[in-house]
């Protein structure tokens, strides 16, 4: 297949953002006096958007609405001020897209992440690429594993799904890829397991990033 633009997940994939996220939400559990979590726990809690997040964070007594929306809105000012304390490309990020850019291949990014925070991110740690259309959560958007945003992002560039790499590093990120018609690859250096990613539907599994390079 003669593949003509990838589709990148943001965190676990193309910015290292574990520690910071990990931080900034123990930080907000820290203020309503509920219990921190270990760091390996939020490569779990993360992935479905700031809301989910929150509600596996929270002890399970205390998952009422009120609680949440409290502590969503207190993770987001945390998050504000510390995002890019510890976040960073991961090694091997700058070089894959580099070579992406030299043979003309589009590149976009889609994220559960809230929108806002998507496009700041990827402005600031990844501004020396261009990304036809960097797209977070928003609240009229189905979030992934829905297919609608990636699905979106292919009418926008006038390419066909099965055109796309979606490069993503949860099982999550391969549904969404094998629900778009999208050829999914599982990022092995991420949050989660090679298992998770291929029961997922990742018909490829990348141990760095310049593996992909392999699949083109």
């Amino acid at each position: 297949m003669n593949y003509k633009a990838v589709l990148f997940d943001l965190d676990g994939t193309l910015l290292d953002t574990l520690r910071d996220i990990a931080v900034s939400t123990n930080r907000a559990l820290g203020c309503f006096g509920f219990p921190p979590h270990s760091l390996e726990a939020y490569k779990y809690f993360i992935g479905d958007g700031r809301e989910a997040l929150a509600l596996r964070a929270l002890p399970e007594h205390q998952r009422d609405a009120a609680t949440l929306s409290r502590l969503v809105a207190r993770m987001g000012e945390e998050y504000a001020a510390h995002w890019a304390d510890n976040t960073c490309p991961y090694e091997g990020v700058p070089e894959l897209l580099d070579a992406l850019t030299a043979r003309g291949v589009a590149m976009s990014i889609l994220s559960n992440k809230p929108n806002d925070f998507t496009e700041l991110m990827t402005s600031r740690l990844l501004g020396r690429w261009h990304f036809q259309i960097v797209a977070g959560a928003l609240p009229d958007v189905p979030r992934k594993p829905s297919p609608a945003a990636a699905l979106d992002i292919a009418r926008r560039l006038s390419l066909k799904p099965g055109e796309f790499l979606y490069v993503g590093d949860s099982d999550i990120d391969m549904k969404t890829a094998v629900a778009a018609g999208m050829h999914p690859v599982g990022a092995t250096w991420g949050f989660r397991t090679p298992d998770e990613l291929l029961a997922g539907g990742a018909k490829d599994l990348i141990e760095r990033p310049g593996d992909l390079l392999e699949l083109m």
